[in-house]
């Protein structure tokens, strides 16, 4: 970071896979997850610094549509020249979790669930409708905020809510570092960089 001089090494996979690799030793310092539930586990089966969890965002999902069609609603879904709709598979990504109860609230699920094209996260959902081979992604706000297209706002009480919590790794050989980074995310300048980034402050 350059505020800080703390260089970071990022790595990018759904939550389920992160989780997955931290419980297995992944030589990770800090965990960061787009849900609380997989960091909490972690949390309990050791793997995470206790005192180190926090909430440091909440998520926003959103319906994209970068290319030509005319959707307005989550019910435009539902017709015939939407050939395939991007999700995050559900298991994994708390996103795709998020955009199936959403239609399943908007009694949807049913119509459409045979258009839908699962990613592995919600960036590859992003990438699978950009690239023409889905019509719309569900996908975060933070991701699409800047590309064009139609972004569909979803209603947040249509879903649990996407509260992302972090946590320092237990094995971390850097562990006073990390909660420097930690501190800069969740009180410092990384508040405002991560509200310009389409993020809510988190619930304290």
């Amino acid at each position: 970071m350059a505020r800080t001089g703390i260089k970071v090494v990022n790595s990018f996979a759904s939550t389920a896979q992160l989780s997955h690799q931290s419980e297995n030793g992944a030589p990770f310092d800090v965990f960061a997850a787009a849900d609380i539930g997989h960091v909490d586990q972690l949390v309990r089966d050791g793997k995470l610094l206790a005192d180190s969890r926090a909430i440091y965002a909440r998520g926003k999902l959103v319906l994209w549509v970068p290319q030509t069609l005319s959707l307005r609603t989550l019910q435009d879904l539902t017709r015939p020249e939407v050939r395939f709709i991007a999700i995050a598979t559900p298991a994994a990504a708390p996103y795709g979790k998020a955009a199936v109860q959403t239609l399943q609230a908007a009694g949807l699920w049913d119509k459409i669930e045979r258009k839908v094209a699962y990613a592995t996260n919600i960036n590859l959902a992003r990438e699978y409708a950009a690239s023409g081979n889905a019509d719309a992604a569900f996908t975060a706000y933070s991701l699409v905020m800047n590309s064009g297209g139609r972004i569909i706002e979803i209603d947040p009480a249509s879903h649990e809510p996407l509260d992302q919590a972090i946590a320092i790794v237990s094995t971390s050989k850097q562990a006073a570092l990390a909660r420097e980074f930690l501190a800069f995310v969740t009180k410092g300048p990384g508040v405002d960089i991560l509200r310009g980034y389409g993020y809510e402050l988190p619930r304290r």
